[in-house]
């Protein structure tokens, strides 16, 4: 197999900082949080809006990556499942989607709605939900 690299285009700010007080889901009661872009990027920000609904790509920087088989929602009541098959953090490839709606834009910092990546979570890209 080949290699990958990427590069962050930005990092989460926010006042979840451990796992155990993050919600498996946004929509779960994730608090706002900022995204701060890498200044040199700024242009790539020109037509974002108050009220626009974005895709967050991250890389869960603190997953397990060896792991293959999880109990779904870290319930060990429920069969273990592949992880291609859950919402799972820890995985070969920990990359996290996350449904956010734009808050806020101050410069190259933006603020983004239910948000439950930790603080410090590189942001890999931001797409347009469509």
């Amino acid at each position: 197999m080949s290699t990958i690299a990427l590069t962050p285009v930005g990092r989460v700010e926010s006042e979840l900082i451990d796992r155990a007080m993050a919600p498996k889901q946004g929509h779960e009661g994730a608090p706002a949080a900022w995204i701060a872009f890498e200044p040199h990027l700024a242009a790539a920000l020109d037509g974002m809006r108050v009220g626009d609904r974005l895709i967050l790509l991250t890389w869960f920087d603190r997953a397990d990556r060896t792991t293959l088989k999880v109990h779904p929602r870290s319930n060990p009541a429920t069969p273990l499942q592949g992880v291609f098959v859950t919402r799972s953090p820890d995985r070969p490839n920990p990359i996290g989607l996350h449904p956010v709606e734009v808050l806020a834009i101050e410069g190259t910092r933006v603020r983004v709605s239910d948000l439950e990546a930790l603080d410090g979570t590189p942001v890999l890209d931001v797409k347009p939900v469509i």
